[in-house]
C-alpha cells in the first residue's frame, strides 16, 4: 500500500476512539458516572497511544518493518491530541471549568501534577516534530526528542498513584513502558560498547 493511502488509513484509525467514545456518550453507554468515564476513556487512549509511538523503532529493528518510520510523527502528534483532549475534559467535566478549586485538586490528587510537564514536553515535541525543526535543530533534536521516554514514565506513575482497587492495568502498562524503554537502554548499552 501507498504510503499516502497507510497514513489515511492510520488517521482514520487513531480517530476511532474518539468516534466510539462520542457514540457512548450519546447512547448513555458511559456507566454511573458518565463525565469521570470520558475523562479516564480519554486518558487511557492517550497512554495506548503513546506505547504505539513508543514501539514504532523496535518494531522497524527488530521485525524488519521499516515502513512504519514514515507514521511515527502521526502517531506522536495524535499522542498529543489526545493528551491535551485528557486534560480539557478533566476541567470540564471534572472541575466544570471552577479553576479556583484547581489548587484543592492538587492537594487531594497529586498524581496530577505529573501531568503538567508531560503535557509540557508532548507540546514541545509536537512543534518541534516538523522536517524544518528537524533541519534547524540538528543533532539537537535527536535529544529533544528522547524527552518522550520521561512522559513514558510521567505518564505511568500518573496511572499508578490513582490505583484505588485493581493494579492489573497499572502492572499492564508499567510492563509494556519497561520494555519498551528497556529495549532502547539494551541498544544504547550495545552501541557503547562497540566504540571502546
Amino acid at each position: 500500500m501507498p504510503t499516502r493511502w497507510r497514513r489515511i488509513v492510520i488517521f482514520i484509525l487513531s480517530l476511532l476512539p474518539l468516534v466510539v467514545l462520542v457514540v457512548k456518550a450519546a447512547t448513555n453507554h458511559l456507566g454511573a458516572d458518565p463525565q469521570k468515564a470520558v475523562v479516564l476513556f480519554i486518558g487511557t487512549w492517550t497512554f495506548y497511544f503513546l506505547l504505539i509511538t513508543l514501539s514504532v523503532t523496535p518494531l522497524k529493528k527488530l521485525a524488519k518493518q521499516g515502513w512504519l518510520m514514515a507514521h511515527r510523527r502521526m502517531l506522536g502528534l495524535f499522542t498529543l491530541f489526545y493528551a491535551v483532549l485528557h486534560m480539557i475534559s478533566y476541567f470540564v467535566f471534572i472541575l466544570g471549568l471552577d479553576f479556583s478549586s484547581f489548587g484543592a485538586e492538587l492537594v487531594k490528587r497529586p498524581y496530577i501534577l505529573l501531568t503538567i510537564p508531560a503535557i509540557i514536553l508532548l507540546i514541545i515535541l509536537g512543534i518541534t516534530s516538523t522536517k524544518g525543526m528537524m533541519r534547524k535543530l540538528g543533532k539537537n533534536w535527536v535529544k529533544l526528542h528522547k524527552g518522550i521516554y520521561i512522559v513514558a514514565v510521567l505518564a505511568w506513575v500518573h496511572v499508578l498513584l490513582q490505583v484505588r482497587s485493581s493494579y492489573a492495568d497499572a502492572v499492564l502498562f508499567g510492563v509494556l513502558t519497561l520494555a519498551l524503554l528497556g529495549i532502547r537502554i539494551f541498544w544504547w548499552q550495545q552501541k557503547k560498547s562497540a566504540q571502546v
